[in-house]
């Protein structure tokens, strides 16, 4: 666990009254499911190929977290993507464009699920203590409702069964807009924003976090900053895993995260930190 800025005054709106947490708010891929957060990535690079555009892994991830088709836009919007869009098409891409690679995004996003979709090890028995601490749990994704009702399937056979997840679509807009978290706050029933914590992989995440007043919490090593599989990464020197979990905790420290840890089985001393904080307030 890495403490974020841990001697800051605590300035989310309602600490005050929070006293501690009552909810936790969890990401999919790349922090309960799907190690490295793949499925993602190899989609888009999939759909992209098709057009005859080749995208390094960089350009998949940079914007992971958002509603895929505004992931898919803002990968148009990268220069080189724009050229190489134009050298192919004879055009700069286009709103039709967009709709057309999304289109052709969905159905090979069910097709990596199968294959993407397993639970990160350590996830079932923490979300187990989390309970215990009496935390309700929720859950939201840049996945469509279509697409998330697979992996919340999946994940209820494996033993992981969030109160509520919600999609963008349910609410008008994804991360890094805080409306999926207030309609988590609703269906939890928890109140004020500083009684919940949010947890994910991507700088989206961090940031729909605080847009909601919430507590914002990295996962460094199991998601979109890692990019492998769980067994690529553990064939990497302990140099090479080093450096891949610094630059993702730097993007996580960077992107605003209170906290930062290496999986979501390690957040336990993080919700102490936490609710010592709440009780100082």
């Amino acid at each position: 666990m890495k403490l974020l800025n841990p001697s800051l005054p605590v300035n989310l709106p309602g600490a005050g009254r929070a006293g501690s947490l009552r909810a936790m708010v969890l990401d999919w891929a790349g922090t309960t499911v799907d190690y490295g957060s793949l499925a993602p990535a190899r989609t888009l690079q999939k759909v992209f190929a098709v057009s005859g555009i080749v995208l390094n892994d960089a350009e998949a991830r940079r914007d992971m977290g958002l509603p895929k088709k505004d992931h898919i836009r803002a990968i148009l919007n990268i220069s080189r993507v724009r050229e190489a869009w134009r050298a192919w098409g004879g055009y700069p891409p286009t709103d039709a464009d967009v709709e057309e690679i999304y289109r052709q995004f969905i159905p090979l996003q069910f097709s990596c699920l199968a294959e993407y979709s397993t639970l990160i090890p350590g996830v079932v028995e923490a979300v187990q203590r989390f309970r215990q601490r009496g935390l309700k749990i929720g859950s939201t994704t840049g996945y469509t409702r279509a697409i998330l009702d697979v992996l919340v399937e999946n994940s209820r056979k494996a033993g992981y069964i969030p109160d509520c997840s919600l999609t963008p679509e349910e609410v008008g807009a994804g991360r890094p807009h805080p409306f999926m978290m207030y309609e988590c706050a609703v269906r939890l029933q928890v109140y004020p924003m500083a009684a919940i914590a949010k947890i994910g992989d991507t700088g989206a995440d961090i940031q729909e976090g605080l847009n909601a007043g919430a507590w914002a919490i990295g996962v460094a090593g199991t998601g979109n900053g890692i990019g492998l599989s769980r067994e690529d990464f553990q064939a990497l020197s302990a140099a090479e895993q080093e450096d891949r979990l610094a630059s993702s905790r730097a993007e996580l420290q960077n992107a605003g995260a209170h906290y930062v840890v290496n999986t979501l089985a390690e957040a336990d001393a993080v919700l102490d930190h936490i609710n010592d904080r709440l009780k100082s307030v």
